[in-house]
Formats: structure tokens, C-alpha cells, sequence
């Protein structure tokens, strides 16, 4: 019983040793990936500011130049609220994915 639990101890600690050594580098793919989609975040946050601003300007011209007209201040606040909450929104993951990517 003694044999077959130290043959059993010793091969786990091989396997163990052999895995850490041989699995040590990330792939090739895999970095690129990564490269690749933290080229694409960055280009998402670069082009999503100032689509924000645009967004925010045009609906508070809007609402501005309505001249009373009811509708055009419903679709001016909305403009300005939508754009303000999906600017949240881009900057809220990418916080997010910043605090994953210091985890691991």
C-alpha cells in the first residue's frame, strides 16, 4: 500500500513539474489576440469621445434652436442623455476590463 502511494506521489509530482515547465509561454495567437483587441479598445475610447461631444452639441443646439417646438426639445434631451449614458457606458468597461486585466 506504502509503494503504490509513494509511485502515485511521485508521478503527480512529474506531471506537475513537467506542466509548469512545458506550458510556461503564452502562444503566439494568443498574443496576438491580445494585442489586437487592446489596439481595438483603444481605438474605441479615442473615437467615442468626441462622437460624445458631437452628439452633446448637436442635441443642445437643438434644443436651443426649437423655437417652442415640443418635439424637437423631447429629441434634443434624449440625443443629449443617450449620448451621455453610452459614454458612460464605454468608459465603465473599460474600467472594468483594466481592474481584470491588473488581476491576472
Amino acid at each position: 500500500m506504502k509503494k503504490i502511494i509513494f509511485i502515485f506521489l511521485l508521478i503527480f509530482c512529474f506531471i506537475l513539474l513537467l506542466s509548469q515547465s512545458c506550458f510556461a509561454a503564452t502562444p503566439k495567437l494568443v498574443t496576438k489576440l491580445n494585442s489586437a483587441f487592446e489596439d481595438i479598445e483603444g481605438w474605441i475610447i479615442k473615437v467615442s469621445t468626441p462622437a460624445a461631444a458631437v452628439a452633446v452639441c448637436t442635441g443642445a443646439l437643438m434644443r436651443k434652436f426649437s423655437f417652442g417646438d415640443e418635439e424637437k426639445i423631447r429629441t434634443g434631451k434624449k440625443l443629449i442623455t443617450g449620448s451621455l449614458f453610452s459614454y458612460a457606458f464605454i468608459l465603465a468597461i473599460d474600467l472594468i476590463l483594466s481592474a481584470i486585466q491588473s488581476l491576472i
